[in-house]
C-alpha cells in the first residue's frame, strides 16, 4: 500500500509563489516510482502539470514551463512543486500522484496512487 499526502496549498495574489509538498508512506519509496503533480480546476478535467522520473528527469505541461519546478527528496520520500509567477488560471486542486510503471506520461490514467489534493487559489 502507498499513501500520498499533499500540503502547502493556499491563497496567493497573481505573481506570487507557493511551494507544494507531498509525503509518501507505505511499502515503497519515491526512488522506485515515477512521481507527478496534477491539477483540476472547477468544471475542467484533471490535467498533468509536471512529472519526475526515478532518475530525476523532469517534464512539464506547456502552461507551466518556466514558472513551476518539480523536485523530490528520496531520502525523505517527499515530492515538491515550486510554483512561481502564479496566474489566476493556475487556480485548482493540486494532486500528488505516483506510478510503479515505467511509462513517463502526464496522462492521469498512467498513475495508480493519488493523494487527496490541496487547494491553490490565485486571486487579487
Amino acid at each position: 500500500q502507498v499513501q500520498l499526502a499533499e500540503s502547502g496549498g493556499g491563497s496567493v495574489q497573481p505573481g506570487g509563489s507557493l511551494r507544494l509538498s507531498c509525503v509518501l508512506s507505505g511499502d515503497t519509496t519515491t526512488a522506485n516510482l515515477v512521481m507527478a503533480w496534477f491539477r483540476q480546476a472547477p468544471g475542467k478535467e484533471r490535467e498533468g502539470v509536471a512529472l519526475i522520473t526515478r532518475g530525476g528527469g523532469r517534464s512539464y505541461a506547456e502552461a507551466v514551463k518556466g514558472r513551476f519546478h518539480i523536485s523530490k527528496d528520496d531520502a525523505e520520500n517527499k515530492l515538491y512543486l515550486q510554483m512561481d509567477i502564479l496566474k489566476p488560471e493556475d487556480t485548482a486542486i493540486y494532486y500528488c500522484a505516483a506510478t510503479s510503471g515505467w511509462k513517463t506520461s502526464l496522462q492521469s490514467t498512467s498513475y495508480n496512487y493519488w493523494g487527496q489534493g490541496t487547494q491553490v487559489t490565485v486571486s487579487s
